[in-house]
């Protein structure tokens, strides 16, 4: 418990660090005239922090991003134990054609799971890896959207912390993005097709709706409720209902963007001895694409910055 609230206080300080300030104007470049400037001109810290806000949003963006999430599952079972699943999760897209994007998805659980009848102990270790697979628009117009499959590949290294069979099934993701507003929805259903003698078949679905604004400063506030529901439990244990939401941040760690939030949800409806609420911190690296010339600019902007950074730090001289 206190690793998780060192995590939470951090991520708050980070979101409020005042990372994203504007570039200090340059006498040099003020004085050339307004025509030296062209379309290769680099991005300004304010419209890469836009750009980066819908994109990070946008599940088959063409952005490379890797998301390291934490959630924690509070008050699990009948000794109020707290299950820990950190998910390692890259997002890769590929250009496959003129008019068609690959995007891949992978999420990668690391699982610490309470034994639900005990009040100490449990099993730490890998978790089943799901990796899903959107063929989407290259050039999408106002409804953005992917389809392809889903996969669950039986990786867990304890029977309690994965189900134990392949499987597979469709998966889509749908959104619009109004002006400051992303707005859409993800789902997918999976069955078991192969796995381990003696497991539980397997026949699930997942849908998460997506809801956010962006405001300044790279901040912006959302809310992404994962709501799944297992159709091979009994009717009273089908469907996890969680409602909520957070803060999220773009923002710079020295030269590297990131994706920072926090969300709180609580469970409406959920199995017997499962979670009413739990904590979802966050932190994707970034990895937008520029041009050279883009690139090239980007960094003469740093170089300035950094010397007139030296120049206002250093002793006057005598």
């Amino acid at each position: 418990m206190k690793r998780i609230l060192l995590l939470s206080l951090s991520l708050i300080l980070l979101l409020c660090l005042p990372v994203f300030a504007q570039d200090k104007p340059d006498p040099a470049t003020q004085a050339k005239p307004a025509a030296t400037a062209d379309k290769a001109a680099a991005p300004s810290e304010a419209d890469q922090a836009a750009a980066l806000q819908k994109a990070t949003q946008n599940p088959v963006a063409s952005l490379i991003s890797v998301p390291v999430q934490n959630n924690s599952n509070f008050n699990i079972g009948p000794y109020n134990r707290t299950q820990d699943v950190l998910n390692i999760q890259p997002v890769i897209p590929a250009r496959i054609s003129e008019n068609w994007n690959l995007i891949t998805r992978i999420i990668q659980p690391i699982v610490w799971q309470p034994y639900p009848n005990q009040n100490t102990g449990g099993e730490y270790g890998l978790g089943d890896m799901n990796p899903t697979f959107f063929l989407s628009p290259a050039k999408p117009g106002k409804l953005i959207w992917g389809v392809g499959p889903a996969f669950i590949i039986p990786t867990a290294t304890s029977d309690i912390t994965g189900q134990g069979q392949f499987s597979l099934g469709p998966s889509v993701v749908v959104l619009t993005q109004p002006g400051h507003w992303t707005i859409g929805a993800l789902a997918n259903n999976v069955w078991s097709v192969a796995g381990k003698s003696g497991r539980a078949p397997v026949n699930q679905f997942l849908i998460q709706y997506f809801l956010n604004y962006n405001l300044k400063k790279g901040y912006y506030i959302t809310l992404q409720p994962i709501i799944t529901a297992n159709w091979m439990a009994s009717p009273s244990n089908v469907w996890t209902v969680p409602f909520g939401g957070g803060i999220g941040r773009i923002m710079k760690l020295g030269f590297q963007p990131v994706n920072l939030s926090a969300q709180f949800y609580g469970n409406a409806v959920t199995p017997a001895g499962g979670s009413p609420w739990s904590m979802r911190l966050q932190i994707a690296f970034l990895f937008p694409k520029f041009t050279k010339e883009q690139e090239k600019m980007m960094m003469e902007q740093k170089l300035k910055q950094l010397e007139q950074e030296q120049q206002q730090g250093a002793p006057p001289k005598k």
